[in-house]
């Protein structure tokens, strides 16, 4: 009795005693009257160059390759294969013979049911269906094929038929390339020359709407500069018609208002003189009638003489306060005029000076934006190549900018010019050592350590030690009371 076991490739076919057919295991004891043997599952790859003959009887050579081997997924398949072929080297004659029959047999009937045109446009049909075929006849054996290509078809000797098909498409795509060639630069030609025409065209079009647009424009400037002039001409008529509408109404009242004064003064005078006369009168009714009434002719008369005196200087006020009125308004007017000339002026050049500095802040800030986006995009690609570490980016301005030599540069001036003071002392004795034993060495190294702090206080602070602690003596030590 032996124990075998067969490789991953392998399977063991036991027969003999126990056993009715034929028993396919990885491993098993053989006992006697049992015979084992090793059955080889691997694929072979069988090349072949099959001689076919077309439905136009026209000869070729089908080169092609296939990798065949047992049908492992079946048990019944790899049983026939045990069986048929597993008694035979699969490099055999026998086994090669046998799977080159097949595909031959099979080849050279489904070519020779199809033209030559056929098979060579439709390579991938004619391998589908040779393919199909072998396989049917290769389950008798329990034989798969697991790969099959099939390679160029290849002329027999003597019969050139693919390389004067070759040479046809050749020629035929060199002449097609020739016209293409030919339609291309005509193509070209015709569309540099429509082109050219076009551009031409459109260019004396829109040099003749420039023309129309800048007539158009000229004209409306004009235009509109006819009526700014216009508006303003009438503006200053209104204004003067104004003022000299305003000018005679005031002295139009003022003479109202002179006259009517001086009707009231005259009025009263004469009321005065009236009731004086009639008093008199009354006196001297009764004593002389004649010489009242000639009294009263002569008083009459001369408010005649004396109204008409008022009247001549009424009218001299009255001229030569309209002659004044006037000259005042000429004064006005052309005070006014000034003052809106230089008011235009001023507005001129205000409005010049805000779109200057508005022109200046807008350059001011498309330069800040754009030294903004730069040194973002700077800041960026620095992240991205520092792997997103904030500090290594930190860190690295800082060199780049100077900033660690400028605090290192601060923190010197910081210190520079200074002059520390440092007291070093010891325990009790002065040297470190605390002879003796007890509460009193510990009171006596505290009371050595006094002169010495309270000097360097003094010294650092220029404070004093409180007087009941002691006082400082020009030797520097302190003296308790």
């Amino acid at each position: 009795m032996t124990y075998k076991v067969a490789s991953p490739t392998e399977l063991l076919a036991v027969t003999g005693w126990g056993i009715r057919d034929i028993k396919l295991v990885k491993k098993a004891y053989v006992w006697p009257f049992q015979k084992c043997s090793q059955v080889d599952l691997s694929p072979v790859n069988y090349t072949f160059e099959v001689q076919a003959m077309s439905a136009e009887k026209l000869p070729f050579i089908l080169p092609a390759v296939f990798t065949i081997g047992p049908q492992v997924e079946d048990q019944e398949k790899v049983l026939l294969y045990a069986k048929l072929l597993s008694s035979h080297d699969k490099q055999s004659n026998h086994v090669n013979e046998l799977v080159q029959g097949v595909i031959e047999g099979e080849t050279r009937v489904l070519a020779a049911s199809m033209t030559m045109e056929e098979i060579f446009k439709g390579t991938k049909e004619f391998k589908k269906e040779v393919f199909e075929k072998v396989q049917l006849e290769l389950n008798q054996f329990g034989l798969l094929i697991y790969n099959a290509n099939v390679k160029q078809l290849v002329d027999v000797p003597g019969h050139e038929y693919f390389s004067y098909l070759g040479q046809k498409t050749q020629m035929e795509a060199a002449n097609q390339a020739k016209v293409d060639v030919a339609e291309a630069r005509m193509k070209g030609q015709v569309g540099e020359k429509l082109r050219d025409g076009q551009t031409r065209q459109n260019a004396a079009k829109i040099d003749a709407e420039t023309k129309i647009i800048k007539m158009q424009r000229e004209g409306e400037g004009e235009k509109e500069t006819v009526r700014v002039k216009t508006d303003v001409q009438i503006f200053q008529y209104e204004k003067e018609a104004e003022v000299a509408e305003a000018n005679a109404e005031l002295a139009t009242k003022k003479a109202g208002w002179t006259r009517l004064a001086q009707l009231a003064e005259v009025e009263a005078s004469k009321a005065v003189d009236l009731r004086t006369a009639e008093l008199q009168s009354e006196v001297e009714r009764k004593n002389a009638l004649t010489r009242t009434e000639k009294l009263k002719a002569e008083f009459l008369s001369k408010a005649s003489v004396e109204y008409d005196i008022k009247v001549q200087e009424a009218n001299w006020e009255l001229y030569k306060n309209q002659r004044a009125a006037d000259a005042v308004a000429y004064e006005k007017q052309k005070s006014a005029e000034a003052q809106k000339a230089i008011a235009d002026a001023a507005f001129y050049a205000s409005q010049q000076a805000a779109e200057a500095d508005l022109y200046a802040k807008k350059k001011e800030a498309e330069g800040i934006m754009a030294m903004a986006e730069a040194q973002g995009a700077y800041l960026d690609t620095l992240l991205k190549q520092l792997g997103g570490n904030y500090e290594a980016l930190r860190d690295y301005i800082m060199l780049t900018n100077g900033a660690y030599l400028e605090i290192a540069k601060i923190n010197s001036q910081a210190v520079q010019g200074l002059n520390p003071k440092i007291s070093i002392w010891t325990g009790a004795n002065g040297n470190g050592d605390h002879g003796g034993n007890g509460a009193m060495k510990e009171v006596a190294g505290v009371y050595s350590m006094l002169p010495p702090l309270l000097k360097t206080v003094n010294e650092q602070t220029g404070m004093l030690p409180p007087p009941w602690l002691g006082k400082l003596t020009e030797a520097g030590s302190s003296a308790s009371k």
